[in-house]
């Protein structure tokens, strides 16, 4: 079952992830989410505590949905890691493409905010990480380089689907881009 407050805030990124950050309201929310009129101000005072609230709501599912996408267990080679990110994008995308807008909808309001700049470098740092540790389990030489392209082309690839809505060979870009990451760095 769950919690009031989570049905607030995941009907706040539902919300958020069709009509956008401007449409965000706790009138708007109470209503998407079937509660009386009221309850979101219960739980979140203000607008920027809503909107903090709904960004630390993307960061938990994000990190259950990282959980079972990649079944507990790190990628043993490049081509597995190559399937695994492009279940990724397909996913956010695709059937989480409602969730993916309204995190996009965060950043562009982070620019502006710096409570919400913290909370979204937290995400990315996290994101990093774990691309980090995969490259690492795959031998790459500066994982820490790597993940760091591979997330930034990945936001990319991404934001390109979202607004461009054209359907470029996403295999063929993740493959090159895992190429260049994993192949060995000369010693400068």
């Amino acid at each position: 079952m769950t919690d009031k407050r989570t049905l607030v805030l995941d009907a706040a990124i539902d919300l958020v992830g069709t009509d956008g950050l401007r449409a965000l309201t706790h009138r708007r929310v109470d209503a998407l989410a079937g509660v009386p009129a009221g309850s979101t101000s219960n739980y979140f005072r203000t607008r920027q505590a809503l909107v903090v609230g709904v960004l630390d709501r993307l960061l938990e599912r994000d990190r259950g949905d990282a959980a079972t996408l990649a079944d507990g267990s790190a990628p043993a080679s490049r081509g597995e890691l190559e399937d695994l990110l492009c279940r990724y994008v397909t996913i956010a995308t695709g059937p989480d493409v409602v969730r993916t807008r309204a995190r996009y909808a965060m950043f562009v309001e982070a620019m502006a905010t710096a409570e919400l700049r913290g909370a979204v470098e937290v995400r990315r740092r996290e994101l990093r990480a774990r691309g980090e540790q995969m490259l690492g389990a795959l031998g790459v030489d500066d994982p820490a380089r790597g993940a760091r392209v591979l997330v930034d082309y990945l936001d990319g690839v991404i934001l390109h689907a979202l607004t461009a809505g054209d359907d470029p060979d996403l295999r063929a870009g993740i493959r090159r881009v895992l190429a260049g990451i994993t192949a060995p760095q000369p010693l400068a």
